[in-house]
């Protein structure tokens, strides 16, 4: 960003001003230093070196405008306060504007090195601004918003989801992105710049990442079957003539008078249930069956779009987004006009939209207005803090956060017109009330409902065509920004080891998921997804996100925070934003977690009951990802000397400082 310079800011360091011509009031250059007020002292960072001065040099300081100085300081090797000059190799180092004894330390001084000179960044503004929207709005907008909606009071669901938005969902949106974009670190090593001894929050973030990754794409994996299956002149799911299809089968659509009973199945669910995912052939979690040899050609061929997509970084899935990010939108348009032109569209968007006042008096209702707009934002998954480490130090990610949380929760509420106007066009096919066509949910409201209105509609190949490269172009952008959380954190914790080879690094993790989601990919895979959907992420990730709001706004320090987002747009944030931050936002965190541990979900799916045991096993799974934060406090304070109470504040202290710009230099706030 670039300024005019005024009285109050400082001279470039190239400046041939010298100290005899240095009037009072102004910036001098001094032995090769930009000197202003000899009172206070920051260090400084030239080309992700730390600068030792000799004795001579030590005192000599340089207020700037910005809150940091120009001048050299001496800095202990290991950042921790401890001199270890051991370690240490000083080799001359000349530049433009001095020259000085330069210290590089270990790891540690290659690790600042590589963050400095190597860190890409995104070649527009809009690719970061498609791929926030692109990880932002996902499957869920299409099938879990409409169906929440209707389920909590229709239109007067939309107060709760507005009021846990403000005070929720955009503050913690807002502050991932500013933490990311100022410390410019992945989820695991930005902990040293913030509290050290909740790293483990980023090794929960990464383990929560995979479990994702494992059952997400699997969802893609079906959704890519249905579309491979719509290039037929006739859908396959539109008839009850199938080798797949039982005697249960009725077509309500055909041209016979033909009467819907309680057994009665349509072509629809059938063609999912039994061709796609082929539940009939397991027995539940205990015997998952064997594996389905279409859905993992379907899964591989999607890895393998993901991993070409982010193989050389946020350069190159920057520019994929622009497709899978946008077309969604395109396509959501062409359905909805054509859902508000079929007959008995009205009456689905009334059920959608109907106030049920009443219903704003019961608990459940605001917890589920929670952890919808807490999911759909996407917090704790490291994404935010990943994408917003490629920006430029003075971006306005504060503009960023509005735009595009507001695009999201409007997203969320246009796909209920989508889904319901087609909804109400079944009721209206059926003779039923919407509240029966309207029973199915989570996938099943697209892969079953959605897809057998498409499929009785004029020109249902094309329509149906489009609508599922929707839903994988809706799943593919969040595939791209839940990997890339993993590896930029891994890439920034571990440079000396993967910084140079990102593209084995993306190669081994995409397998590793693609292992990972085998179990998925069963003929009771379905059960597998639908219990990883419910424990695996849900009360993990609200954990995460609690200990990360408490760890900045606490520990780190409120004012310490407003500080760096001051450093970074030019303004403080208000109080509204403090006091979200500070008390509001973890409290609404802790809210949704107690609520959901005290109630935890009955599983169901289709005509299967989850067993007990199956509950257990969730919660096994949720908590091998959150046992890493407590561990790994243990072991900071066992590797860190002094007395317990010396190693906790050495703990909660930050190790390192974090690197500014500031033109060709680059500066250490401390």
């Amino acid at each position: 960003m670039e300024k005019k310079a005024t009285s109050n800011e400082t001279e470039p360091l190239t400046s041939k001003k010298d100290v005899s011509d240095c009037n009072e009031g102004e910036d001098c250059k001094e032995n090769g230093l930009l000197v202003r007020n000899p009172k206070s002292a920051l260090r400084l960072v030239e080309d992700g070196n730390k600068v030792h001065p000799s004795q001579g040099d030590k005192g000599e300081a340089a207020q700037i405008s910005n809150g940091y100085s120009g001048v050299q300081s001496s800095v202990p090797c290991n950042g921790m306060g401890e001199v270890e000059d051991a370690q240490c190799t000083a080799p001359a180092a000349t530049t433009t504007t001095t020259t000085t004894t330069s210290t590089t330390c270990g790891a540690e001084g290659q690790q600042q090195l590589m963050e400095l000179e190597d860190r890409e960044t995104w070649s527009k503004k809009i690719d970061f601004l498609l791929s926030v929207i692109g990880y932002a709005v996902d499957l869920g907008n299409v099938w879990r918003f409409p169906y929440i909606c209707y389920q909590n009071g229709g239109g007067a669901f939309l107060i709760p989801y507005t009021i846990m938005a403000i005070f929720g969902g955009i503050p913690l949106f807002y502050m991932e992105l500013a933490l990311g974009q100022y410390h410019r670190n992945g989820c695991i090593s930005i902990w040293r710049k913030i509290c050290p001894i909740f790293k483990g929050i980023g090794f929960a973030i990464c383990i929560i990442d995979l479990y994702v990754a494992s059952y997400y794409n699997t969802i893609m994996a079906w959704a890519f079957y249905y579309l491979v299956s719509s290039f037929t002149a006739e859908l396959p799911w539109t008839s009850c003539t199938n080798a797949w299809n039982t005697g249960n089968c009725t077509n309500y659509f055909s041209k016979d008078n033909v009467s819907w009973s309680l057994h009665s199945i349509s072509p629809a669910e059938e063609f999912y249930t039994r061709q796609v995912l082929q539940v009939h052939r397991s027995n539940g979690l205990d015997d998952l069956g064997g594996i389905s040899w279409q859905l993992t050609l379907c899964l591989l061929l999607i890895f393998t779009i993901v991993y070409f997509s982010i193989w050389k970084g946020v350069k190159t899935s920057g520019k994929v987004v622009w497709v899978t990010a946008t077309f969604p939108y395109i396509i959501l348009f062409i359905l909805l006009v054509r859902g508000a032109t079929l007959p008995g569209a009205w009456r689905g968007v009334l059920y959608y939209l109907k106030p049920d006042w009443q219903k704003l008096l019961a608990t459940e209702v605001w917890v589920d207005a929670a952890a919808q707009i807490f999911f759909s934002l996407g917090p704790g998954f490291g994404v935010l803090l990943a994408y917003a480490s490629y920006n430029k130090f003075h971006n306005n990610c504060y503009q960023d956060a509005l735009v595009t949380s507001t695009v999201n929760c409007v997203t969320s509420f246009v796909s209920g017109f989508v889904i319901f106007t087609v909804l109400g066009y079944m009721a209206e096919m059926r003779n039923e009330d919407v509240s029966e066509v309207a029973k199915d949910t989570g996938p099943s409201l697209l892969f079953i409902t959605y897809a057998e209105a498409i499929a009785n509609m004029p020109a249902s190949t094309f329509f149906a065509i489009i609508f599922f490269l929707m839903l994988l172009t809706l799943g593919l952008d969040s595939t791209f920004a839940g990997l890339e959380g993993v590896i930029t954190g891994v890439l920034d914790e571990f440079p000396h080891v993967w910084s140079k080879r990102r593209e084995l690094f993306v190669l081994g993790l995409t397998i590793v998921c693609f292992l990972g989601s085998l179990a998925t990919l069963t003929f009771g895979g379905a059960y597998v997804v639908k219990l990883f959907e419910e424990y695996a992420t849900g009360p993990a990730v609200l954990t995460v996100v609690f200990l990360e709001a408490v760890a900045v706004a606490w520990f780190y320090g409120i004012t310490q925070f407003c500080n760096d987002v001051k450093e970074m747009l030019g303004f403080t944030p208000g109080w509204y934003w403090r006091v979200c931050w500070v008390a509001i936002s973890p409290i609404f965190l802790l809210f949704v977690t107690c609520s959901f541990l005290s109630n935890p979900p009955e599983l169901r799916l289709f005509d299967y009951n989850y067993p007990y045991w199956t509950t257990v096993v969730g919660y096994c799974i949720g908590t091998s990802s959150i046992i890493c934060i407590p561990i790994y406090m243990v072991y900071r304070l066992i590797i860190t000397p002094g007395t317990l109470k010396e190693r906790i504040l050495k703990s909660i202290t930050p190790e390192t400082a974090t690197e500014i710009p500031f033109g060709d230099i680059r500066m250490n706030a401390v």
